[in-house]
């Protein structure tokens, strides 16, 4: 998968336009080919780029760690032809300081050997004291107003506001659903264990003088 050099507006249209119809830059689930196109970007996408702003968001919600421990195989080039490596740009996590097989040009030698085994024990050991991934899900939600006088702006001014233990808003856009009326649809990651979807939406709807009614567009466990 490549979209060009997605520093550039043709590579980010690109991928925008790729992330409009999917979660992640390869199947279901977050992956060391996330991780090429999020150390290529650099930083986030201009909210102009919607889709690609959503999904920046929702990486950058992982910590190093969580993110090391993403399976798949990292791009082969992004970013102009550039190399890109699995694990993310300036992390802390303490997986940067292993290589596992030294370098490509060493010599096939005792000395060598040895000293990829010792990495590879010092890999083992530092991945052995990882927390256990904490479970997240990726919630795309419709907030529907009661007509078209609503105040959007308003509306989704009250609904990031909610703070919760394990919550993250992310990108959101307007809707067009018919008579000029707009519904708002926003983007959140939550802990599974921390926060109900259904106590989420409740409190949404709390918003009364603006919200008629809350929908789940989309729901992905991460």
């Amino acid at each position: 998968m490549a979209f060009g050099d997605v520093k550039t507006a043709n590579g980010l249209k690109e991928l925008d336009k790729f992330l409009a119809d999917n979660s992640y830059v390869e199947g279901y689930t977050p992956s060391k080919a996330d991780l090429s196109v999020f150390d290529a970007l650099g930083k986030a996408p201009a909210g102009t780029y919607v889709h690609a702003l959503r999904w920046y968001n929702h990486i950058a919600s992982f910590n190093a760690k969580e993110r090391s421990a993403w399976g798949g195989q990292a791009l082969p080039q992004v970013a102009g032809g550039k190399p890109t490596a699995a694990a993310p740009a300036g992390g802390n996590d303490d997986d940067d300081d292993v290589d596992l097989f030294g370098s490509e040009d060493e010599e096939e030698s005792a000395e060598a050997a040895k000293l990829k085994e010792e990495r590879l024990a010092a890999y083992n050991a530092k991945k052995s004291k990882k927390p256990a991934l904490i479970a997240k899900s990726s919630i795309l939600l419709d907030v529907k107003p009661w007509d078209d006088e609503t105040d959007m702006k308003e509306m989704e001014k009250n609904v990031r506001s909610i703070v919760m233990d394990g919550l993250l808003w992310g990108a959101a856009k307007l809707v067009p659903v018919g008579y000029g009326i707009h519904k708002l649809q926003i983007c959140c990651v939550i802990e599974d264990d921390k926060v109900s979807v259904d106590l989420l939406t409740e409190t949404i709807q709390e918003f009364e003088d603006f919200v008629q009614s809350v929908d789940i567009a989309a729901f992905n466990k991460i």
